[in-house]
């Protein structure tokens, strides 16, 4: 790659910019040296744009301004050197079109602008885009939630853990700063870090609303409980200027996502919902989890060429960056071809990176695997089978194990043996045959469960796991679902004796199951903290402390034919 065009590079620091409110927020600014206008490249996070960890985290933002661009970090409204109080989500949406235009105005802008960044500096590419600013040109969301999601639930189930992480590593310092004395925040400081030495042991703590991590401080009291209750997501989504398709949208997007990321699923819908019949968008997923772009994550190693910074040993994650908007804001098209493939995936047991034309991939056959009584898995349809029980005591969860959770400091992310919380007797397992030839499975997995419970409401987790012939049991991706949410977010009524079936969205993965290698279904109703376990009373742990057993019943037979619907690419 021959990028640099720049030698020396100028940064401005503190820059405002003036919103129609008269707000004013406050950037740092990488820019070329030499005379001349230039495209701009913007990203506003709400983490502090002075901190390496932010602001280079991921991305080179000196090599992209010596790549000939204007390259501009913001602190959004509320947060750091910027001005106004932070209410996330909603104040993204008009700040993201002011901030666009403006940047578009600057003397040494040429009036087109990108977008980057990841997690929530990707949630205000998305909301800046509902809003259409029309300087905003070209996007590049890394690693973050559905442009029309509901924030920190997934399938009626709070990830109650990744919101009480954020709140207090990622918000409460800052947040409080700006509310108290010198003296009540050198206190206040104190407390926040042994709070979060022992956040582990602070995520069993129930109710939730009454977090004493949260409630020691009332000044930021409300604002966890609006994430609690699900009122800023909302708030967003109704005061957003356009909620038509987002294949209207138009502006051309780069999406990056990672196999354990916590946004997983929605970062591919947000691919999915705004190509429509675009063909302006592509997607990169990696064997990486939340902001976690090494070649290790959790207990596997998927080779030096996986990585961030060395995909397939010839590119890395700042050049894909200048390539994509090379092509958009320069117009450069020698920089994507014009036959390049949309989607690039990593698919993990090979440990290989290759290209698609679409997603889901065109040659894939959906193929069920039954459960049996035997806790085998097959392709073979049941017959007459006597169903599977265990007893969720929600006092006593499962503990989360890897996957795509958000915690502190990234810990617990990615691929872990699962065999420890396999002896449980509340986790059931039902495990093919050693394959005699290698099976790929690449694409969404969605789980068809029927099920019994006698309590009020219930959860049902459900992973995929690669089982190596010594028996070694590795997580790939899993789903849950909250029995009463069973047909989306209206409520269902529940028979206390009735058989129901329910329909897991298990997101999705890229592996290849080697000779040898088991596939692995296995079956519980927790998985905690990354989840509010369900009490099974019908109320929550958010507002609740009352618990109660549930005896579960999997069935298998050939009228509750329960079966993964597994995406293989024949070979």
């Amino acid at each position: 790659m021959n990028e640099s065009k720049n030698d020396q590079i100028i940064v401005d620091r503190e820059v405002a910019c003036t919103l129609r409110d008269g707000t004013k927020l406050y950037a740092n600014i990488y820019r070329p040296s030499d005379e001349g206008e230039y495209p701009v490249l913007l990203t506003r996070l709400p983490y502090d744009k002075n901190l390496p960890n932010f602001s280079h985290r991921y991305i080179d933002p000196i090599r992209m301004a010596m790549s000939g661009y204007v390259v501009i970090i913001q602190d959004v409204r509320g947060r750091f050197a910027s001005e106004g109080e932070f209410k996330p989500y909603v104040q993204e949406l008009e700040d993201g079109y002011d901030t666009v235009e403006w940047a578009a105005a600057l003397p040494f802008a040429n009036g087109k602008v990108g977008m980057f960044g990841l997690s929530y500096y990707a949630f205000t590419q998305l909301f800046a885009l509902l809003e259409q600013p029309p300087s905003l040109k070209a996007l590049f969301p890394a690693m973050t939630g559905y442009i029309f999601g509901e924030g920190f639930k997934q399938n009626g189930v709070f990830n109650l853990a990744s919101l009480q992480t954020w709140v207090l590593d990622s918000v409460a310092a800052d947040y409080l700063k700006r509310k108290q004395s010198s003296q009540q925040y050198a206190n206040t400081i104190q407390e926040i870090t042994n709070d979060l030495d022992n956040i582990d042991e602070w995520h069993a703590f129930k109710p939730a609303n009454e977090w004493p991590p949260m409630t020691k401080h009332p000044q930021l009291m409300d604002f966890f409980k609006k994430h609690l209750y699900q009122e800023f997501p909302q708030e967003a989504r109704e005061k957003a200027s356009f909620k038509g398709d987002p294949s209207e949208l138009g502006v051309p997007a780069y999406h990056l996502a990672g196999w354990y990321d916590n946004f997983l699923g929605d970062t591919i819908r947000n691919f999915e919902a705004l190509k429509g019949s675009n063909s302006n968008q592509k997607l990169i997923i990696g064997p990486w989890g939340h902001g976690m772009l090494n070649s290790e994550l959790g207990e596997r190693s998927f080779g030096l060429h996986s990585a961030g910074t060395s995909i397939e040993g010839k590119d890395d994650i700042t050049g894909l960056h200048i390539k994509w908007f090379d092509y958009w804001l320069k117009e450069d098209q020698k920089t994507l071809p014009d036959n390049e493939d949309p989607v690039k995936i990593f698919t993990m047991g090979e440990n290989k990176w290759r290209t698609e034309k679409t997603w889901p991939l065109e040659q894939t056959v959906y193929t069920p695997y039954y459960l049996h009584e035997s806790g085998s898995l097959s392709e073979v349809k049941p017959g007459i089978e006597v169903h599977d029980s265990y007893v969720h005591d929600p006092s006593n969860p499962v503990p989360t194990h890897g996957g795509g959770v958000l915690f502190y400091n990234g810990r617990g992310a990615g691929p872990y043996d699962q065999r420890e919380i396999e002896k449980r007797d509340d986790v059931l397992t039902f495990t093919s045959k050693a394959l005699e030839a290698p099976v790929e499975i690449t694409g969404w997995i969605k789980m068809k469960l029927w099920a019994a419970y006698d309590a009020e409401d219930t959860d049902f987790v459900v992973k995929l796991i690669d089982v190596l012939p010594d028996g070694t049991a590795y997580n790939l991706t899993d789903g849950v679902i909250r029995a009463k949410y069973r047909d989306g977010n209206n409520e269902e009524d529940h028979s206390m004796d009735g058989i129901v079936p329910l329909d897991v969205d298990m997101w999705a993965t890229s592996n290849v199951f080697l000779a040898g290698h088991s596939i692995r279904i296995e079956i519980s109703s927790s998985s905690y903290p990354r989840f509010d376990v369900n009490p099974g009373t019908g109320e929550t742990i958010i507002d609740s402390t009352e618990m109660v057993e549930s005896n579960q019943q999997i069935y298998h037979d050939q009228h509750h034919p329960s079966h993964v619907v597994l995406p293989i690419i024949p070979r």
